[in-house]
């Protein structure tokens, strides 16, 4: 098939690379001309995808066109921050024939809306189908065993999706519970901040199995007031991407964490961080839906106080520690 993947940061170039090596005819596309030339000449992304060989087969473009034209199927993999823009370059290209895929985990900052969402209404498609779970880019770029979840409300589409995606060291699981998907896909990332900043601050794995599970009672919570399945969570895009997000060496969110446990401000840290960490974007959204929706989110709302509030680390130890006793 021909397909194209909006998007050259690690994510968008990891699964070029998968699909590319299927056989697929694949164009992956870039925001900056001179870096997608930089990659040509280089057969590397050095910049989002360390130490990786760009397959030959491979197509890069900076024109939005000449990527999407005659493409069965379009992925966008823009950072959550940056996909309404990214989208709007791709209106009157992008048509109802394709597939259109989302690839982007988040929620948009401005308007709080999910990323197949804000795709149906730029582009002017239906059905979009979300790609998410735990699944780090650098390790699907190596070819290392991955599971995910295709979810579309037109589960022909999710189908077809996971037929694509699917290969030897590749498993793609359906749902139609989109919310579900990418409620978990989004709401992980802020997990992974409480988590790193535990670890931050020297703490150990009880610490980190309770912010886990009881995070994961949160995101059910908001998933059900938010209109999606709770028992969504507890597959590949809740408590797969809580576990992989959450404990492993590989997360930008994690990391950020880490820095605010021990002591670092957050302008610091995004400062000097070439790759995005959209937990932080995405706590202040979370915590907006939240409070909307009257949903209890105790550790979201400490991850956003931490980021936005330069609330002390220490301080929201004691203020969820403390908290009302009740049943679990």
């Amino acid at each position: 098939m021909k397909i194209a993947i909006v998007g050259d940061g690690g994510w968008g170039t990891a699964n070029a690379m998968l699909l590319s090596g299927y056989g697929h005819e694949v164009t992956l596309w870039g925001a900056f001309p001179d870096y997608i030339e930089e990659q040509k000449r280089t057969r590397r992304n050095e910049k989002f995808l360390k130490g990786v060989e760009l397959p030959e087969s491979l197509k890069l473009t900076a024109d939005c066109a000449e990527a999407v034209e005659g493409a069965d199927v379009v992925a966008f993999a823009p950072p959550s921050k940056y996909y309404s823009s990214v989208l709007r370059n791709f209106v009157g290209l992008v048509t109802k024939d394709q597939i259109v895929v989302s690839l982007t985990k988040g929620l948009c900052e401005k308007t709080n809306k999910r990323m197949t969402v804000l795709a149906g209404e730029i582009l002017g498609v239906k059905d979009v189908v979300a790609l998410a779970g735990p699944t780090h880019a650098e390790e699907v770029a190596r070819g290392i065993p991955t599971t995910i979840v295709a979810a579309s409300a037109d589960e022909e589409k999710a189908k077809k999706v996971q037929q694509i995606w699917s290969g030897p060291s590749f498993r793609v699981y359906t749902s139609t519970d989109v919310a579900g998907v990418e409620i978990g896909g989004a709401v992980k990332n802020v997990v992974a901040i409480a988590v790193g900043c535990s670890d931050g601050m020297g703490f150990g794995d009880n610490t980190r199995a309770a912010i886990i599970t009881r995070a994961l009672s949160e995101m059910k919570r908001f998933v059900l007031a938010y209109g999606g399945k709770p028992e969504t969570l507890s597959g590949l895009a809740g408590m797969g991407d809580l576990i992989v997000t959450c404990t492993s060496s590989l997360s930008r969110n994690h990391s950020v964490g880490e820095r605010l446990g021990r002591g670092e401000k957050i302008d610091d840290i995004l400062s000097s961080m070439q790759m995005v960490a959209e937990g932080v974007w995405n706590s202040k959204v979370v915590h907006n839906l939240a409070v909307r929706y009257n949903v209890d989110m105790p550790i979201c709302d400490l991850v956003y106080a931490l980021c936005y509030e330069n609330f002390d680390a220490h301080k929201a130890v004691s203020a969820i520690m403390s908290r009302e006793l009740k049943s679990e």
